[in-house]
């Protein structure tokens, strides 16, 4: 039994919550299809759908879980499963729930519904003995019909790192070290390793630079990849060497930080300009930077100090 990988799920939905566009060119790489990145992107609401998993005992069981992506762009309908272990429900889950979604879209009058099943795919992240090249789903109906309704699987073993870059798959970024797992956890030369986050880091920030990756999106993107890493390694030998590469261990989205350094800086303005306005002197300002904000003396004090030599205005002596 493989082990579950809660940090790969983690990371993929986080991702689709904050940064869908990325997903865009994922989108026309598997489907063919060829969406502008400014496309009109939706997500769509998740329900639930069942899946079977395997107890410490070896038994079966089946447990609620909930779909990984479903976007509209334009008027088509995508789902998107990210699996980094070979899951034997696979199948039956996305059949579950392509008609939980085709229900939503679907028309009807008397006696007669159209259901317009979306188009999906799953993404492998690692690859084994097992792992399919499709999904193949067949509705057999009592008159003797069969319908097959199937995906080629996405298998990111087979992309490089410069088919990832070419192509702007960045939401691929972050699993590419999967495929190094062995020999980051082995002891083994990771120098392969090393010179593939090497070469991302280098084409983000290029990419970021030409304005095709935004600020929150490099940042966050590196601070998956991070992520993942730390998954990896687990805290042995190698941890320190790869995830400094892309700038030390993440453990806030770095996007959140600077929203929430932002929201700090904007509060200590105000309470400085109110402080100074008022006259009143620095000991009292800087003890209401303190208890409004929750900034150290010392960080209250750098506040002040750095909005007085901006401003020009005179600090407010004791007396």
């Amino acid at each position: 039994m493989q082990k579950k990988t809660p940090d790969y799920d983690n990371v993929f939905k986080t991702m689709k919550i904050r940064h869908k566009r990325l997903f865009i060119s994922v989108i026309n790489d598997t489907f063919g299809k060829n969406y502008s990145m400014d496309a009109k992107i939706e997500t769509l609401p998740s329900e639930g759908y069942l899946t079977e998993s395997e107890t410490v005992d070896g038994s079966k069981e089946i447990e609620e879980q909930i779909s990984d992506f479903v976007i509209k762009i334009e008027n088509e309908i995508y789902l998107l499963e990210c699996q980094s272990y070979d899951d034997g429900s696979m199948a039956i889950r996305i059949a579950e729930y392509a008609f939980i979604v085709a229900r939503q879209f679907a028309t009807w009058d008397i006696g007669r519904a159209v259901i317009p099943m979306p188009r999906f795919s799953v993404i492998y992240v690692k690859r084994t003995e097992k792992t399919p090249k499709i999904t193949l789903i067949t509705f057999t109906f009592p008159d003797g019909q069969k319908v097959n309704y199937e995906s080629e699987n996405v298998i990111l073993e087979e992309f490089t790192k410069e088919d990832i870059v070419e192509k702007r798959l960045f939401p691929y970024i972050p699993f590419y070290i999967a495929r190094y797992e062995k020999e980051i956890t082995s002891g083994d030369s990771i120098e392969n390793a090393v010179r593939d986050l090497a070469y991302f880091r280098n084409e983000m920030l290029r990419l970021h630079k030409e304005s095709e990756l935004s600020d929150d999106e490099l940042i966050d993107l590196m601070g998956f990849v991070n992520t993942i890493i730390t998954h990896i390694t687990n805290g042995n030998q190698h941890e320190e060497r790869l995830v400094n590469i892309m700038g030390g261990t993440i453990i806030e989205t770095e996007s959140e930080k600077l929203i929430r350094k932002g929201k700090v800086e904007g509060k200590a303005e105000e309470i400085i300009e109110m402080g100074q306005e008022f006259g009143l002197k620095d000991a009292e300002i800087l003890k209401r930077l303190q208890e409004k904000t929750g900034l150290s003396p010392e960080a209250a004090a750098a506040y002040l100090k750095q909005y007085e030599k901006h401003s020009g205005i005179p600090s407010q002596t004791q007396k």
